[in-house]
């Protein structure tokens, strides 16, 4: 195995990262359930599988020259594409408006090109990029939450109980009382003779949803909130 890495090898795959970089980053400030770190992924797997089919094979380019017989050396890595796929697509959920586990399938997708590109011997292009995708996961947390703090508009879905008595306009004074935030009306069912609404709270960046609903839940024409639980994996 070459433990080498070709220096044209790591320039693409660190370009990929990059692109991928800054196509994640807008996803992250626009709050789309693929942000930063499952596009980097998806980029550097689709990098290292590009980069697996171009100069992975190389070494097979000169037997098949010296004889009749034709060899294709690729249709593994092919099927292993595919195969990873479906694979991925099985640890996808989605709850609601939530989706869950996009980048672990990304990973999943981008770890089977780490694992190609050992087994054709490409040593050195595979631990360069493991280290770039643990560092994707790991490092990236950071820059990744303070966008979210910063740039990013978070949209949770809080279901309200109003106490007895209360009618539309308690409704929309309720509404009204959310600073910092967009309120729209989801859905209004009755239970125990009490209206129960679900609300979308779009929250200003650099304000939490939880933070923002705080004056709705001291009013006295509200018995109860609750948020419904779950967030996007991305």
């Amino acid at each position: 195995m070459d433990l080498g890495l070709p220096s044209e090898m790591a320039v693409r795959v660190a370009l990929a990262v990059a692109l991928g970089a800054v196509i994640g980053l807008q996803r992250e400030i626009d709050d789309q359930p693929a942000g930063l770190r499952t596009h980097l992924a998806v980029s550097l797997g689709a990098a290292l599988f590009g980069v697996i089919s171009t100069l992975g094979f190389s070494e097979f380019e000169q037997p098949q020259s010296e004889t009749n017989v034709r060899i294709d050396v690729t249709r593994v890595a092919s099927q292993v594409v595919v195969g990873i796929g479906f694979l991925g697509a099985g640890v996808i959920f989605r709850r609601g408006a939530d989706v869950k586990n996009l980048t672990t399938a990304a990973t999943l997708w981008a770890t089977a090109a780490v694992g190609l590109a050992a087994g054709v011997g490409d040593g050195g292009v595979a631990v360069f990029s493991a280290v770039l995708l643990v560092f994707v996961l790991a490092v990236l947390r950071i820059p990744r939450d303070w966008v979210r703090r910063h740039f990013t508009r978070t949209k949770r879905v809080v279901v309200v109980r109003m106490a007895a008595g209360a009618d539309d306009s308690s409704l929309e004074a309720v509404m009204a009382s959310v600073a910092d935030a967009r309120v729209g009306l989801v859905g209004t069912e009755k239970h125990d003779g009490r209206m129960v609404h679900r609300l979308e709270i779009d929250a200003d960046p650099g304000c939490t949803p939880r933070a923002c609903v705080v004056p709705m839940a001291h009013r006295d024409d509200v018995e109860d909130v609750r948020f419904v639980e779950g967030d996007a994996d991305s």
